[in-house]
């Protein structure tokens, strides 16, 4: 068995998988990402190192698996994000703090016109955003219409 197959084979008992639970084998993307690293910034390449180290010796998932993971919680952290921005005027945490009484009838009173004018008014701005995202897509189908009329023309008159 060659130097080179041991180092990298789990089942040959290499150097790099002696007292392994579970990998310890280089996969070509963690050794890409390792060059890469050293040749970028050279901290990056002595994390990977690291990483497989600690991987060694706890039989940790490898690098591929590990960097999938972080960026499937990303994502669905970022689209939680979204979905909550998307979402329709609601009372958040923040504004709990607006629905309480104060015990000042005047200034309750206020408060809760002033709360049905804000959402009013949202609603008003959120009105006209869809009317002007829908002219907007008038246009936009219009332009197409006239372009490919213009495309059938042009073809009619290079076959005619």
């Amino acid at each position: 068995m060659s130097t080179t197959q041991g180092a990298f084979d789990n089942n040959a008992g290499g150097p790099w998988t002696r007292g392994c639970a579970g990998g310890g084998r280089w996969t070509p993307l963690e050794l890409i990402a390792m060059v890469l690293g050293f040749m970028v910034f050279w901290p990056i390449g002595l994390a990977i190192l690291a990483f497989k180290y600690w991987q060694r010796k706890t039989g940790g998932a490898d690098l591929q698996t590990v960097a999938a993971g972080a960026f499937n919680n990303v994502r669905s952290t970022m689209s939680g994000f979204q979905a909550q921005t998307q979402r329709a005027w609601s009372p958040s945490p923040w504004a709990r703090g607006f629905t309480t009484a104060t015990g000042n009838a005047a200034f309750d009173e206020w408060k809760s016109a002033e709360l049905q004018r804000l959402e009013a008014e949202r609603r008003r701005l959120e009105d006209a955003h869809k009317e002007f995202a829908d002219w907007l897509d008038n246009v936009r189908k219009a332009k197409d219409r006239e372009e490919f009329e213009r495309f059938m023309k042009e073809k009619r008159g290079a076959n005619g």
